[in-house]
Formats: C-alpha cells, sequence, structure tokens
C-alpha cells in the first residue's frame, strides 16, 4: 500500500494543518519597544500551518500558528552536524530538539529537496490574513495522513517537554 505525503489543492479549499504557504510575510518586533508602539521587521518565510484543522474550519481561533520550513540543504548549511550522515540520520529519528524532517516532495511545480520544519520559531498570523494568503495562491502544498498527524505530535512533544530539577538516577546491574 502506498502512503503519499503531499497533494496539491485548489486555493478555494479550506486551509488545513499541514497546509504550506510560500513567502507568508512574518511582522518580527525588534528588541527595542516603546510604550505605544512596536517596532517591527517584515520577514517572509515558507511557513506550515500547525494549528488544528477543526479550529481553522470552525473559526474557533484568531491568531494561527505556523512554522518555518526550510529546505535540508539551507539547514546543514547553518548547522554543519546537519550536513553530513549522522546529523541527517538523527533528524530523520526525530532526535534533534527543534526540528522535525519531512520527505521530499515529488509532485510536478511543487517538487523540493527534504523539509525541515523548525519549532523553534513558531509565528502566530491573524486567521483572515493567512487564509487571504490562501486564497491568493491558485494551488499549494498540503501534508497528508499520517505525516500531517506525526508533525502535529512532534510539535506537542517539542513544547510540552519538561526538564527535572533531579532525575532518577540510572539502573546499574544488581540494584533493586
Amino acid at each position: 500500500m502506498e502512503y503519499p505525503w503531499y497533494d496539491v489543492v485548489d486555493s478555494n479549499e479550506p486551509l488545513l494543518q499541514g497546509d504550506f504557504i510560500s513567502s507568508c510575510p512574518v511582522f518580527v518586533p525588534t528588541t527595542t519597544i516603546k510604550v505605544g508602539t512596536i517596532p517591527a521587521e517584515v520577514k517572509e518565510y515558507d511557513v506550515v500551518v500547525m494549528s488544528q484543522s477543526c479550529d481553522l474550519i470552525e473559526k474557533k481561533i484568531d491568531i494561527v500558528l505556523v512554522c518555518p520550513v526550510w529546505s535540508l540543504s539551507e539547514v546543514g548549511q547553518q548547522n554543519a552536524y546537519l550536513n553530513g550522515y549522522e546529523g541527517k540520520e538523527e533528524l530523520r529519528r526525530g532526535h534533534i530538539l527543534g526540528y522535525h524532517l519531512l520527505d521530499k516532495c515529488t509532485l510536478e511545480n511543487f517538487k523540493s529537496d527534504f523539509k525541515v520544519v523548525d519549532y523553534r520559531s513558531v509565528f502566530g498570523m491573524d486567521i483572515n490574513h493567512i487564509f487571504t494568503l490562501a486564497k491568493n495562491v491558485e494551488k499549494r502544498l498540503r501534508l497528508l495522513p499520517p505525516y500531517r498527524e506525526h508533525l502535529s505530535q512532534a510539535f506537542a512533544r517539542f513544547f510540552m517537554r519538561v526538564g527535572l530539577p533531579v532525575d532518577i538516577a540510572p539502573f546499574v546491574k544488581n540494584r533493586k
């Protein structure tokens, strides 16, 4: 049985978790904030929608969560470890905190290298703004189940992690 990773949907399809928006303008506040103003710069990122599909369809939220998506080669340029075999394999296994690897896309007009979702940089987008962006492209890429749910589960594990101040000592032979 075959389980494709991606599909291409028309702009009239509802926006769902796992949909990709290319060149999404994101407002990034600068470090200097003055009372009454929030200086910011606008950066463009390729993003994937992380908010739950049911919340998007039912419009139960005002802010849609998105995460930047990079090609594996771009991430490898920023982090030499992820450029080598061991780093790529650890990324594939889900052992690199803050990143999630998606397969290559082979669909016509959407072909791409492996994609890396950056959970360390989460942005909130106004729901009407992101709906408009999704409508303004003729077609967009969509991550399909079960890979979409795997993406969401990995995000939840990253978000809910807890560091304990004192851990349980490791087990050793003959310890009861």
